[in-house]
């Protein structure tokens, strides 16, 4: 799978701002653990996880700034930012992004209040209404859902507040309702997603798909890139299964084990995260199953799920990178200071496969 991952990791596309300077490198590390101060350090520094955040490279696309936005310029260093992440952090992904938000914001010696959903939309409106009542000047904000968020951008929009979103999209307006979205190009990530997997079983047999949770871009952009991929380069390959995982690794089990009694000749699993994939693996564990025998690919690039490919029961990765502390301040920098920023921004993913698992395991999060 080598030309695979070579050509993949070459094909990111990232929108920025002609107002972010483009010799600019934004590299983080991985959190190491859901609540220990070195996932702070490592996430503001170069680490051993060597990733890239994202790679500026000149202006392209719709931009915002605050004269179309609306408000004042602000000193970033005396400005308090508010951040409100969505899910519990069990999950790796969340663990790091949090880490990496709070470790640049320690970096820059910026006020930032926290809070965090428990994975319950109606509590993260709540949250986000409360640090505007606590006086956030700025909002970064990990959406739940993509839909329902009126009443936090009415009572941000009443105090010019600039909102900047990451990993996941709101239905609304940039430029009006929020500044920027940071995340990754989850149309792609489902296309590289869909070649490994044609790769893995050779373009022929039967597959399932373990859906994200639903209510989100990321869910349906994963499936659409995944499935049109399939479409147009395997029609040998037949999706025979769809069932919602939720993102979380019980439910992937859970859905798999199921799978494996209506679907016993299934050769090949789509997980749309690698949670729900590491529920699989223990799923086709319990069944008696050997490595290999399905072919499993996944999308995030946790350490488990890159261990996983080593151990022989994940055949690919295609990593969706948390790291979004310094490019979201970086972007609100810019922005607080009147300059424009892209409304899109999207950053660089690579990929794990058996060439590179081992080698780049000390990479992932």
């Amino acid at each position: 799978m080598k030309p695979i991952a070579a050509q993949r990791r070459v094909r990111a596309r990232t929108l920025l701002t002609a107002g972010l300077v483009t010799s600019l490198a934004l590299v983080a590390g991985c959190a190491k653990s859901e609540d220990d101060s070195g996932g702070d350090k490592g996430a503001s520094q170069n680490t051993d996880s060597g990733q890239v955040v994202a790679s500026p490279s000149g202006g392209s696309g719709p931009t915002c700034a605050i004269a179309a936005y609306g408000g004042k310029k602000i000193d970033l260093k005396s400005a308090t930012v508010g951040f409100s992440q969505s899910e519990k952090e069990a999950n790796p992904f969340r663990i790091a992004e949090t880490a990496s938000i709070k470790a640049e914001a320690k970096k820059r010696g910026v006020q930032l209040l926290t809070a965090n959903a428990q994975s319950q939309f109606s509590k993260q409106i709540s949250d986000v209404q409360d640090l505007i009542a606590k006086g956030a000047d700025l909002l970064v904000v990990a959406p739940l859902n993509s839909d329902g968020w009126e009443p936090v951008l009415r009572a941000a929009a009443a105090k010019h507040i600039p909102i900047v979103t990451i990993d996941r999209k709101i239905n609304a307006t940039a430029c009006k309702d929020y500044v920027s979205f940071i995340g990754s190009d989850f149309v792609e990530q489902g296309e590289r997603a869909a070649d490994q997997m044609i790769e893995a079983t050779g373009g022929k047999g039967e597959i399932a798909i373990l859906l994200g949770a639903a209510g989100n871009n990321v869910t349906t952009e994963r499936t659409k890139g995944f499935e049109d991929r399939i479409k147009e380069k395997a029609p040998g390959l037949k999706i025979v299964f769809r069932q919602t995982g939720d993102f979380a690794r019980e439910k992937g089990q859970s859905v798999t084990e199921n799978l494996i009694q209506s679907k016993p000749g299934i050769k090949g699993i789509y997980a749309e995260n690698d949670e729900m994939g590491l529920g699989a693996v223990n799923a086709l564990k319990g069944a008696g199953k050997k490595p290999g025998e399905v072919k499993i690919v996944t999308i995030d690039g946790t350490r488990n799920a890159v261990q996983g490919i080593v151990d022989g029961w994940i055949d690919g990765v295609v990593e969706s990178n948390p790291r979004f502390g310094p490019l979201a301040f970086q972007t609100l920098d810019t922005f607080t200071q009147g300059r424009k920023v892209s409304q899109d921004i999207v950053i660089q993913d690579s990929s794990y496969t058996e060439s590179n698992a081992k080698s780049d395991l000390g990479k992932a999060y």
